[in-house]
């Protein structure tokens, strides 16, 4: 059986322009010139990679499903003109509300330290999330923080055996599986659909990555013995189900692409 409550989650980022003008000196230049620069000097910096460092990565979206008793329900936080704060405060309220497991892919080694450095910036409070013992006792032994506890679940650390050079990308595995994998777009052209004014696109985007994730964590719970096949198809439809019934064109799109991948007709029918 799956936890009573869990909570997979996806953040999709832009570069913070405000702090790269600020902190390279870069007043007067464009967006896109703050961004060429902060990128160029990262690319100098690790002479690989112009990926910027977690703390210049502004939260543009927080997607997230909820598998709460028996309901499943799938949104991003807030709305297309909720600010960077307002992100990070629904998330820490849902832990606060519902003390869920997370799961994420990669959410150890990108998504929480993002999420850690803009509460800090902003100065976002959440109790429950950083809680190691001092509120909670059960917390001393089982917390978010701790690598090897069980109420963050990333699922790239998981299965790579916390090996670096074992990891996968999530769109490698979701298509091993069986599953529709990244849909539309990417995560390399976020800035410049966020420039073209595309946030709702960007957050659907963001939508169909925990939807992935979601579908994988299910197939982990399966390999450990916690799923049956039976239940693990009560799973799948009860996705399908609420997929159908959300009636948005997004998650339309990746039931039917879920489908064409041969999922049996008694687990998903659209028609």
């Amino acid at each position: 059986m799956l936890p009573q409550r869990v909570l997979v989650f996806d953040i999709e980022t832009i570069p913070d322009v405000a702090a790269g003008r600020r902190l390279l000196g870069l007043e007067g230049l464009s967006d896109q010139e703050v961004v060429r620069a902060m990128r160029t000097r990262r690319l100098q910096k690790t002479g690989a990679s112009d990926f910027l460092a977690h703390p210049y990565h502004q939260i543009i979206a927080i997607s997230v499903a909820l598998r709460a008793d028996d309901s499943l329900s799938i949104w991003s936080l807030g709305e297309t003109n909720s600010d960077e704060s307002e992100l990070l405060e629904r998330f820490f309220d849902g832990i606060e509300r519902f003390t869920p497991i997370l799961v994420s892919w990669n959410g150890s080694g990108f998504d929480l330290p993002v999420i850690h450095y803009r509460s800090l910036l902003h100065g976002v409070a959440g109790n429950r999330y950083w809680d190691i013992g001092e509120s909670d006792r059960d917390f001393k032994w089982n917390n978010y923080l701790n690598r090897y506890h069980a109420r963050h679940l990333d699922l790239m650390d998981v299965l790579s055996g916390y090996q670096p050079r074992a990891t996968a990308p999530l769109q490698e595995i979701a298509l091993l599986l069986g599953f529709p994998g990244k849909m539309g777009m990417s995560g390399a052209v976020v800035w410049d659909k966020y420039q073209a004014g595309a946030l709702d696109e960007i957050r659907h985007y963001c939508e169909t990555d925990v939807l992935n994730t979601f579908l994988v964590y299910l197939q982990f719970e399966k390999a450990r013995g916690n799923l049956s096949p039976a239940v693990l198809d009560k799973e799948h439809e009860l996705l399908a189900d609420t997929l159908q019934q959300s009636a948005q064109s997004h998650l339309l799109e990746f039931l039917r692409a879920w489908k064409s991948l041969g999922r049996p007709e008694a687990v998903i029918a659209t028609d």
